[in-house]
């Protein structure tokens, strides 16, 4: 027993404090001097994932036209992408909101927003801005997804950060976002206009069916490209995407 000057047990005492002063202690917990409890095990305790996680949800956007009319055409891809992102992580896009198709889910532990603006192309930071703006996404967790002409068919390039190109979509995002370019993309490749075709006239033209082929196992890849980059980081997703074969080279 832990008794002091004055016959009082400070074993008991301490006891009664400490249950007074932080009361979700386990009551076993003793402070007498046969109970000497390391400086470091009051420290806060550390996660067992030590990865970062993001405080706000990755914004996902397809850039695309609306209506039946341009369903299926080369500059839909971005509409294309996030519905196969969509239909593998069994995330819902039928509401709308903020002028575009819009759903919530997971992608692993991450909470994702996917969108597609109704918007037309050419305006299509309006839905997007606005959509970062509302819910104060960081433009780092914002990854759009667009058709791009100069990438060979099916090709995907995932960049940290960049210009429209002259794409217009791409133009309208920046300048949504009040200039700055310092946001994710991952880019499409749907080839260049045949002979002497107007480049207007092929971006809304439809897919073959060896292209269609093509296209969905690029998707494929793009669906497993979104999941790292979310779960596992930047690097190794545009390593992934950037080192991926293309289905002809894996029929090969």
């Amino acid at each position: 027993m832990n008794v002091g000057c004055c016959g009082v047990n400070f074993g008991s005492l301490s006891s009664s404090i400490a249950a007074l002063r932080f009361p979700n202690w386990p009551r076993s917990l003793s402070f007498s001097s046969r109970t000497l409890i390391p400086f470091s095990s009051l420290s806060t305790p550390t996660p067992m994932d030590s990865s970062p996680q993001p405080t706000k949800p990755w914004l996902l956007v397809g850039l695309g036209n609306p209506g039946k009319k341009f369903s299926g055409t080369r500059h839909n891809v971005g509409f294309d992408m996030i519905d196969a992102i969509a239909e593998a992580e069994g995330i819902s896009i039928s509401s709308v909101s903020f002028n575009a198709l819009f759903g919530k889910g997971l992608i692993g532990n991450v909470p994702v927003m996917l969108a597609k603006p109704q918007t037309f192309m050419n305006v299509s930071g309006e839905s997007v801005g606005a959509i970062v703006s509302y819910y104060k996404i960081p433009l780092k967790q914002v990854l759009v997804i667009f058709d791009d002409l100069d990438l060979p068919f099916a090709k995907l390039r995932l960049l940290p950060k960049g210009g429209h190109g002259g794409h217009n979509g791409m133009r309208s995002v920046i300048d949504h976002f009040k200039g700055s370019r310092d946001f994710p993309r991952l880019r499409i490749g749907i080839g260049r206009p045949p002979g002497k075709m107007f480049t207007a006239n092929f971006v809304l033209s439809p897919f073959n069916k060896q292209e269609r082929e093509e296209l969905d196992f690029a998707f494929q890849e793009g669906v497993e490209a979104v999941r790292i980059l979310l779960l596992e980081g930047f690097n190794k997703s545009a390593s992934f995407v950037n080192s991926a074969k293309s289905l002809e080279q894996h029929s090969q």
